[in-house]
């Protein structure tokens, strides 16, 4: 129901919807919680405000912008490792492209031709390659990377 207000109030006279998330549990359960310690039930709720929010906004939105020929979106997600920082846990992330797993033996070459032109570097990212930077994200010469995003997709945005 809010949403068909949303949509009926603001896409009318405004282009870009910004939307942000909730951080941790604050928004969607009315108290601060850190993610690791919620509920189960309660992670639902996050994720449905969270995730499920923003596809809906999303989902509302688009039409009125491609019927315009104009749009922005920005999704603004939030830093989980903060909340761990001062306690010796480093919590980080990586974005990999497509790996060259044993997946690749079932495809089309012309899938994976597709797919490399898609990324800058011109090849496949190779297994031992994420696991170094994983290696080392979990390894104790890590020490100082919290809530970070390391890119390991040879400078590729989209398929």
């Amino acid at each position: 129901m809010a949403l068909v207000h949303l949509e009926n109030k603001v896409v009318p006279f405004f282009t870009p919807l910004v939307r942000e998330p909730p951080r941790g549990g604050r928004r969607a359960t009315g108290t601060r919680t850190e993610h690791w310690q919620l509920e189960p039930a309660v992670w639902r709720r996050v994720i449905e405000v969270n995730l499920t929010g923003s596809y809906l906004t999303c989902r509302s939105a688009v039409p009125h912008m491609v019927a315009k020929g104009f749009g922005r979106i920005v999704n603004i997600a939030s830093v989980a490792g903060k909340e761990l920082a001062t306690t010796g846990v480093l919590v980080d992330a990586i974005t990999p492209a497509a790996a060259m797993t044993p997946i690749f033996d079932s495809m089309k070459p012309e899938h994976i031709q597709f797919m490399l032109s898609k990324i800058p570097m011109g090849r496949i990212l190779q297994v031992d390659e994420a696991a170094a930077m994983i290696a080392w994200l979990a390894s104790e010469e890590c020490a100082f990377s919290t809530g970070a995003v390391s890119d390991l997709s040879g400078s590729r945005t989209t398929y």
